[in-house]
């Protein structure tokens, strides 16, 4: 029952799907789902050299790579996922959105440790993504397309950049998961701008200082 949910999920969240069982024989991020089910099955009673054979299965044909260690909540949509990666103890929560070239990896060298990130319910991460060691993204978070992420995102807030900041804070926001919208902004630009324009606001007052002591003279 959980895979049909996962399938009814996706057809509804992807404008492009027309219904479920288009999701379920032509999706690949939902191909992995099915992948992922089974590799954790083997993994939980230490079939682990089984579980990881199944798992290079499914990364050869989806394109997407989910160890079978890490744990995966319901109604994941992996849209596109070409070049997903998900690392042993990654946690990913309820109603998440993962766009393609995400990276959900591990730091450290440490063995049965946490190395890799845990992914909070309604969060939405965007292409090019790159969350790396056991940081926590809250629940309702949104990671901008192409930011690195290497600190903990509080719930509701959306960070972008390299390293990512935080550049929204909103409490009362629609699930980013489901609004599957990946543009954020450059707080880097706009941190530019605001520096430009304030330099031209000096640049006036200094023009006019000048004018008046030529007056004055």
């Amino acid at each position: 029952m959980g895979l049909i949910k996962d399938a009814k999920s996706i057809a509804k969240r992807d404008p492009a799907a027309r219904n479920a069982l288009e999701v379920f024989f032509l999706y690949p991020g939902y191909h992995a789902l099915i992948y992922h089910k089974i590799a954790a099955g083997f993994y939980k009673i230490k079939l682990k050299f089984i579980a990881r054979w199944i798992s290079q299965i499914c990364t050869r044909r989806t394109g997407i790579e989910i160890h079978p260690g890490a744990r995966i909540g319901d109604e994941l949509f992996i849209d596109h996922g070409h070049g997903v990666v998900i690392g042993e103890t990654a946690v990913v929560g309820n109603n998440c959105t993962i766009y393609h070239q995400v990276t959900l990896g591990g730091t450290g060298r440490i063995k049965h440790c946490k190395r890799h990130p845990t992914i909070g319910d309604n969060v939405l991460i965007g292409a090019g993504s790159k969350i790396l060691g056991p940081v926590k993204v809250g629940d309702n978070a949104m990671i901008g397309a192409g930011s690195v992420v290497v600190d903990d995102v509080p719930a509701g807030t959306t960070v972008t950049g390299v390293k990512a900041r935080v550049i929204k804070v909103d409490g009362e926001r629609v699930a980013p998961s489901v609004a599957l919208d990946q543009r954020t902004g450059d707080p880097y630009a706009k941190e530019m701008a605001a520096i430009r324009a304030k330099m031209d606001e000096l640049d006036a007052k200094l023009r006019e200082l000048e004018s008046k002591t030529e007056n004055q003279q």
